[in-house]
């Protein structure tokens, strides 16, 4: 039986899932669709209608053996759609016929044409009343190339022409053992000598992991394409990037259920029951082995058998996550401890402040993952919590080395542990390379919160993370896109036509700036018609700024925060309205300042609570009257020397919480 392994790229709501639902009730994979969306498991997947963990399916036709990867189409979930890409030959591009290509599905499209996957463009929801095929397959052919007689078109609704999709499947898809012969560096090592390759390798079982999760009964679950011989069940395995041996207790397929077999063959894509019981110890990307010679561990033999494209998966996004009830922080943390399991890309550790008590600092991949993790506490494990305003990470050079981080070397295991060294010496440099030269790192510290920055006048350098974005709109919006990029700080890179009516034009924008509000204020200057898609490039310097807060006098790190030397001023002046507002009246009065290094650049007063001491004073000689007010101001001062500002902590939390 012939093997055929393909995923679909489509925007949300595009009709990805239902697609998907066709073809496996089309080759009886499944009887009855008992719910929309077979493949998307998740409650919060049926519900927000988006695709958030991959999920493969078998199905057979007409003697074939098809492997369907549904996959996510967000950019917070790219390094999970770049390994699903890894593991197949050809892509469906799947259109709307009623709207048109989006930013996020371009990104991905690029993606699929960089591995040199075949692509074959489907146009779906034809049935509408709003559908213009024409247009679309018009907006294909100049976005491809494609001419538009390959378009197919299907409504995933009706069924119509679902059938044609399996059997372009068939008959335009090269053989598996053709395309692996045309692509070998898809599966070898770049830069290596290829008939020295094939000389080791021979004989040797190799699979790649392009995704894991965790399983209450089974734990840890692999799901692997076989590049090369096969596996089976009790047969040692290596994982060469970890550096981890397991021993399977079952390998199969899915169904998409989990269906067992005896044996995956090559080409094939299923699952393998790892025993481990955590994610972080199967991480996507990596290479599988099976083969007796791997257990000496030969350095050259490893680089050989690795299968390219593996990186560790790096939050860029940090947020503080508090328990709604003080006394739950036990609950929350177990709560983060379970989800961690089945979701490598979740970084948290608990600290504490004066101000805020304890808290975790958590590490996302984006906002959306944020929002599906902040859901996931609460449905999976009835924790309420509050998510503060999110951040990035900034590398800071210090002028002066007398720093606790810096004597103690604390900043550079940092920098190693996090790699962020990469972005202080240049992009490829090893980790050998980086031990060479600390003294290169010393005075840079990695800043995850803005509880972390250090004082202004200690600052050398601040550099941020910066993003290629990319933009899709109509023409008629230009003019308020551009005012918008302006505003977030972003460069005009360049910009392409898809057709007379829209544009991408691609900009580089602070990560900082865009992960807040800017897609959302996107959508309200084109009346939602925008599309925008993300992604990490570099680390630059910036004319950034420490915000410090005052409070009477006294400076409030848990308020710090770092912004763009031009909005200081109006986010200053934002901070200390806010907090006079927020802070109850004393029996003194409360001076509120926002400042950078010596210089104050905002203030507010909360003026004191006042007694009337004048109330018995009817009649009384003048005198008396202002003898009465000058002790009362008298004991105003000495209160305001002496006295501690009560501000209860749920000021703090409203200052950082994040609006939802």
């Amino acid at each position: 039986m012939q093997i055929r392994n393909f995923c679909i790229i489509a925007h949300i709501d595009h009709g990805k899932s239902t697609l998907a639902d066709r073809m496996l009730e089309i080759t009886w994979t499944v009887r009855k669709i008992d719910h929309a969306q077979m493949l998307d498991r998740m409650d919060i997947e049926q519900e927000r209608g988006i695709t958030i963990k991959l999920t493969p399916a078998r199905m057979q036709r007409k003697w074939y053996e098809f492997n369907l990867i549904d996959t996510p189409w967000h950019v917070d979930f790219q390094y999970e759609v770049s390994r699903s890409l890894a593991a197949v030959e050809w892509v469906i591009l799947l259109v709307d016929a009623s709207q048109w290509i989006q930013a996020q599905t371009l990104s991905t499209l690029y993606q699929a044409i960089d591995q040199n996957l075949t692509i074959i463009p489907v146009l779906n929801k034809i049935d509408l009343p709003a559908a213009n095929p024409e247009r679309v397959a018009h907006e294909i052919e100049n976005v491809i190339g494609i001419d538009k007689s390959e378009i197919i078109q299907v409504s995933g609704k009706t069924w119509e022409n679902v059938d044609k999709v399996l059997d372009a499947i068939i008959e335009r898809i090269q053989d598996p053992l053709a395309f692996k012969k045309s692509h070998k560096k898809k599966f070898r090592p770049i830069g290596q000598d290829q008939g020295q390759n094939e000389t080791q390798i021979s004989g040797i079982s190799r699979a790649l992991i392009f995704d894991s999760v965790y399983d209450p009964y089974k734990g840890v679950l692999a799901y692997v394409k076989v590049v090369d011989g096969e596996i089976k069940s009790g047969q040692n395995l290596h994982l060469i990037h970890t550096d981890n041996n397991v021993l399977p207790t079952e390998v199969g397929y899915f169904t998409p259920d989990y269906k067992a077999d005896k044996v995956l063959k090559e080409w094939q894509i299923g699952y393998i029951v790892t025993g481990e019981k955590s994610v972080r110890d199967v991480s996507i990307g990596d290479t599988m082995i099976k083969d007796e010679r791997a257990k000496g561990h030969d350095d050259t033999l490893m680089k050989n058998l690795v299968i390219p494209g593996f990186k560790k998966v790096k939050p860029f996004v940090y947020a503080w996550v508090y328990p709604i009830d003080n006394t739950d922080y036990d609950k929350l943390k177990d709560s983060l401890e379970k989800l961690s399991i089945n979701d490598s890309a979740i970084e948290y550790e608990l600290e504490d402040s004066k101000a805020l008590g304890f808290w975790f600092r958590c590490g996302f991949l984006g906002m959306l993952h944020m929002d599906i993790v902040k859901e996931r506490l609460s449905r999976e494990y009835g924790m309420e919590t509050i998510f503060t305003i999110p951040t990035v990470v900034y590398l800071i050079k210090s002028k002066y080395l007398s720093l606790e981080q810096i004597k103690s070397w604390s900043n550079i295991q940092s920098l190693l542990k996090t790699s962020m060294y990469k972005h202080i010496l240049w992009s490829n440099t090893t980790d050998e390379d980086a031990e060479k030269r600390k003294a290169e790192l010393i005075p840079w510290l990695v800043i995850k919160s803005w509880s972390e920055m250090i004082d202004q006048w200690w600052i050398d350098e601040i550099r941020e993370p910066v993003s290629a974005v990319e933009v899709v709109w109509p023409q008629e919006y230009a003019g308020n896109i551009m005012s918008l990029c302006q505003e977030y700080r972003g460069k005009l890179i360049n910009m392409d036509y898809i057709d007379e009516t829209r544009v991408v034009r691609h900009y580089e924008l602070p990560m900082g700036e865009i992960i807040i509000d800017f897609y959302d204020r996107l959508k309200s200057a084109t009346k939602w018609y925008a599309t925008m898609n993300y992604e990490f490039k570099k680390y630059q310097a910036a004319d950034l700024v420490k915000l410090d807060v005052y409070i009477n006098n006294e400076k409030v790190e848990a308020l710090s925060r770092v912004v763009h030397k031009d909005k200081a001023y109006y986010l200053g002046k934002d901070v200390v309205e806010k907090l006079k507002v927020l802070i109850p009246k004393h029996m003194f009065a409360i001076p509120i300042q926002v400042g950078i290094g010596n210089k104050m650049i905002a203030r507010e007063n909360i003026s004191a609570m006042k007694k009337d001491v004048l109330a018995k004073c009817y009649g009384w000689d003048v005198s008396r009257k202002r003898k009465l007010l000058s002790k009362q101001k008298e004991g105003k001062k000495r209160m305001k020397a002496i006295g501690n500002v009560n501000v209860p902590s749920d000021v703090f939390i409203k200052m950082v919480a994040r609006g939802d």
